[in-house]
């Protein structure tokens, strides 16, 4: 078994529960501006659709294709246009309560804590993520993550995104690991796994869903808890 001495994770969809946590948020949203009162869409289509739209204006993001202000800009929007409410009477702040709600939610994976613990002894352990900055390091306060990890690498500190090979560069050369002696842990194949594949360094594709996939990866868990059965 190769020796690791750095374990890099995703925080996003990997360790904070981001699913759980935005229903959370847009629920309360839906309630606090009485959206229900259109009378045409459920809280449940008010949320699929916000997350159709949210992954595609992402994947959009994450192809240096819009930025960041007009993601967060017009996500609400498209939400309710699609489900019938004019523009000019979405609520002019629900994308910055959206923002302001959401990173203060505290739900994480099963066993992450106990994990995080289990390999601190071990290992140093890093974040990074395309997440934006001004909000990761309240997700990791509220859901008392922050004392696992020595640096956190979010994508507007380093300039690149991933699964920009510099990203992982730029991780590596902030934290002085090797590529060699790297682990990437992430929900995403293109932007975990194949970021990391082309930097180099390991990686353990995080498939809660079991999703069918044809990539190779160096390994693949459905649970966080079968980490500590190979590291």
């Amino acid at each position: 078994m190769k020796t690791y001495r750095h374990l890099f994770f995703d925080l996003d969809h990997t360790l904070w529960d981001f699913e759980k946590n935005a229903d959370e948020t847009l629920r309360h949203l839906f309630t606090y501006h009485a959206l229900g009162r259109y009378g045409t869409f459920t809280v449940e289509e008010f949320i699929g659709v916000y997350s159709n739209i949210n992954h595609a204006l992402w994947r959009l993001y994450q192809s240096n294709k819009i930025s960041q202000q007009q993601l967060r800009g017009v996500r609400f929007v498209r939400t309710l246009a699609k489900l019938g409410v004019p523009e000019a009477e979405v609520p002019a702040t629900i994308s910055e309560e959206f923002t302001a709600i959401l990173p203060r939610k505290a739900a994480v994976f099963p066993f992450t804590h106990e994990v995080l613990q289990y390999l601190q002894g071990k290992y140093t352990l890093h974040l990074i993520t395309n997440g934006f900055q001004d909000i990761q390091h309240i997700k990791l306060t509220s859901s008392g993550l922050t004392d696992y990890f020595q640096e956190v690498i979010t994508s507007e500190h380093s300039g690149f995104l991933k699964p920009d090979r510099r990203m992982f560069e730029h991780a590596l050369a902030r934290t002085g690991a090797t590529a060699a002696e790297s682990l990437m842990i992430g929900d995403n194949l293109e932007c975990d796994v194949l970021g990391a594949y082309n930097a180099g360094i390991d990686q353990v594709y995080f498939n809660p869903e079991r999703r069918r996939h044809f990539t190779a990866v160096t390994h693949e868990i459905a649970c966080l808890s079968e980490l500590k059965g190979f590291l």
